[in-house]
């Protein structure tokens, strides 16, 4: 088993340090070696996808280079993370893939957590019609970012997301790879995973395989961008819904009256909106609660992504 963990970054050098850095810290334990038990892990690269940043990544990564052995990196003008990450499975070396973002702080098991629970997987099932999915922690903690607890809120019910999932590369070579139709914010990897799903592949959790995935504390500055955000991943959300239409992608991408009427009333028909809900938010903030102030923005967050998929649906039939 020879891994290539390919990461798509733009504009994140900071935290992509600490990711990388992370990545060559990887231990593996005498368990591994034991090929009557585990495959043996015949080693690992990881296989950086540059989609076209200004921040100085590619010049850090030439200055780096002696001491990020297992890193190579690919270049490419900005056409988002699906594009990136069809360039790194093409360009990768190994048989298995293993996806995170460039914004994750792993652990020093990480790799061999995928790989047991890849190898267990496999035994049981008695094929490799599988993939593992590790856990990911959010915090802001930049400074320990893998001091952070699991929150009720990390809890993910996605199928295939690619902030931390391992995978034969044949799979997603069958599958067709991610469609870069999805050039705007969100749902590539979870159509993808439609498409896996289709095949008849199992998701294996493996919460042992942990990954911290850093954003900066909430701030009223981060709001616009992230009404920008959902509108994007309304438009996306439709095109995902053009591709499979089904009642299970609807409630993913919020198409349902179940949503139209929960958003609407929580926001109150966007009475509770980035501009009434601002002072509120700024005084959880100044009182050290980021986080909860962020999960109070969703109100309206969530109403603009409803009002924004059922706009880009109305454009597709009018």
């Amino acid at each position: 088993m020879f891994f290539s963990v390919v990461i798509p970054t733009y504009n994140r050098l900071p935290i992509l340090q600490k990711c990388l850095r992370a990545l060559e810290n990887q231990q593996f334990s005498d368990r591994e070696s034991d090929e009557s038990h585990y495959r043996h892990i015949q080693g690992y690269e990881v296989v950086v996808v540059d989609d076209g940043s200004t921040d100085d990544t590619l010049a850090w990564l030439a200055q780096e280079r002696q001491q990020l052995p297992h890193v190579r990196w690919l270049v490419q003008e900005h056409q988002g993370p699906a594009a990136a990450r069809n360039l790194g499975v093409k360009e990768a070396q190994g048989d298995t893939i293993i996806f995170i973002d460039s914004d994750l702080v792993v652990t020093e098991t990480f790799l061999s957590c995928h790989a047991q629970a890849l190898q267990e997987g496999e035994e049981k099932l008695g094929s490799d019609r599988l993939f593992t999915y590790g856990a990911v922690i959010n915090t802001c903690n930049f400074d320990e970012p893998t001091s952070e607890p699991y929150k009720i809120t990390d809890f993910s019910a996605a199928y295939f997301a690619t902030g931390n999932v391992a995978i034969a590369r044949h799979w997603l070579e069958e599958a067709g790879l991610f469609d870069t139709q999805f050039q705007l914010y969100g749902w590539e990897d979870l159509e993808l995973g439609v498409r896996l799903k289709n095949l008849g592949l199992k998701l294996i959790k493996c919460p042992q395989a942990v990954g911290y995935h850093w954003h900066p504390p909430f701030s009223l500055e981060q709001i616009p961008p992230m009404i920008d955000q959902e509108i994007q991943r309304g438009r996306m959300g439709v095109l995902f819904y053009q591709k499979h239409p089904t009642w299970n992608v609807r409630m993913m991408i919020q198409m349902t009256w179940i949503h139209r009427i929960l958003w609407g009333v929580l926001s109150l028909g966007g009475r509770l909106n980035e501009r009434t809900m601002a002072p509120f938010l700024q005084w959880l903030i100044d009182r050290g609660k980021p986080q909860l102030a962020l999960e109070a923005a969703r109100i309206f967050l969530n109403w603009y992504n409803v009002q924004g998929v059922y706009a880009a649906y109305s454009a597709t039939r009018g």
